[in-house]
């Protein structure tokens, strides 16, 4: 457990000295919001472009994979988006909605890709593009669209479909992820001078990543629906890995890293825009609650979670 704590701790340490730089006025919201960019926009792509292009095909396309993390994923969305409507009472659809985003897509590009590189490895890198992809392709619309409210009918869900499609279109992170795809299909490699650049932007994410997320804290403070704060935290703390988990051990016993880094994905809080989606649909004050909440309860539930994967590793 001491080995657990000693690379979850200096983690969080990060997280906390960000919270404190933005708090005792160091750095502003603002500034923060231009960290989170060049995080989203250059370092992360970098990673994720290099950790794909230099791998073959074979290594990296794994449908077995992709499969079972959205399986998973969704079938967590389900459950607690069935259980809030019948343990939390009459819920809108953009609440459920709500409820979907939040317990079952992590926040893979903050929290994610330290964590698991830490712990894994850079190998695991293929499988944090691969869980983004699932994210971004089939969970987040699914959520999007049971969020949105009945009267619209399938207009309104036409809109969000088209809306998610142009987003994805110019999200530096899918573009990175498929450049890297067809890099690794068509077999180039990169010029020396180029690589290395990637290899700086990709080197400067983790930290930053990390800053970003406790800045994003402040100012967040405890409130609203306390019941749907924590269902909706233990949904993604708990449920999500569990379920993602039993998906991951039926269709893909064979490969213990993929295994390991899938659950350690969907163990990690909801990703930090989660109150940003809600604003839409003024459920933004029980989801920036939610998302504190979250953050800080995933540290004793990452301990676990990483004790576990660990010691199946090691077994």
């Amino acid at each position: 457990m001491l080995n657990i704590l000693a690379i979850i701790g200096p983690l969080f340490a990060a997280i906390a000295i960000g919270f404190a730089a933005i708090r005792l006025g160091f750095f502003s919201k603002d500034d923060v919001r231009v960290l989170g960019r060049f995080v989203i926009q250059l370092a992360l792509p970098a990673l994720l472009f290099k950790a794909l292009a230099e791998r073959s095909l074979d290594e990296i396309f794994n449908l077995g994979y992709l499969g079972a993390y959205a399986l998973g994923s969704v079938a967590c969305l389900a459950l607690c988006t069935a259980g809030a409507r019948l343990f939390l009472g009459p819920l809108s659809r953009p609440a459920l909605g709500m409820i979907a985003v939040g317990s079952s897509l992590s926040n893979s590009g903050f929290i994610g890709f330290p964590l698991v590189l830490q712990f894994l490895g850079h190998d695991a890198a293929v499988a944090l593009a691969l869980c983004m992809l699932v994210e971004n392709l089939v969970v987040l619309p699914i959520a999007l669209i049971i969020a949105e409210p009945a009267g619209d009918g399938g207009g309104g869900r036409l809109r969000v479909l088209l809306g998610l499609l142009r987003g994805l279109l110019r999200n530096p992170l899918i573009l990175a992820i498929l450049g890297g795809f067809a890099c690794s299909l068509l077999q180039l490699r990169l010029p020396l001078p180029v690589a290395r650049v990637v290899d700086l932007f990709a080197g400067a994410s983790g930290p930053v990543a990390l800053f970003v997320i406790g800045g994003t804290l402040v100012g967040l403070r405890p409130g609203g629906d306390l019941p749907r704060i924590l269902w909706v935290s233990a949904g993604k703390l708990i449920l999500h890995p569990l379920a993602v988990a039993l998906a991951l051990w039926a269709f893909l016993p064979g490969d213990p890293l993929l295994q390991a880094a899938g659950v350690i994905i969907a163990a990690l809080p909801m990703f930090s825009i989660f109150p940003i989606i809600a604003q839409k649909y003024d459920e933004q004050s029980w989801c920036a609650s939610t998302l504190l909440v979250a953050t800080l309860g995933s540290f004793v539930t990452l301990s676990v979670v990483l004790w576990l994967v660990g010691a199946s590793l090691r077994g």
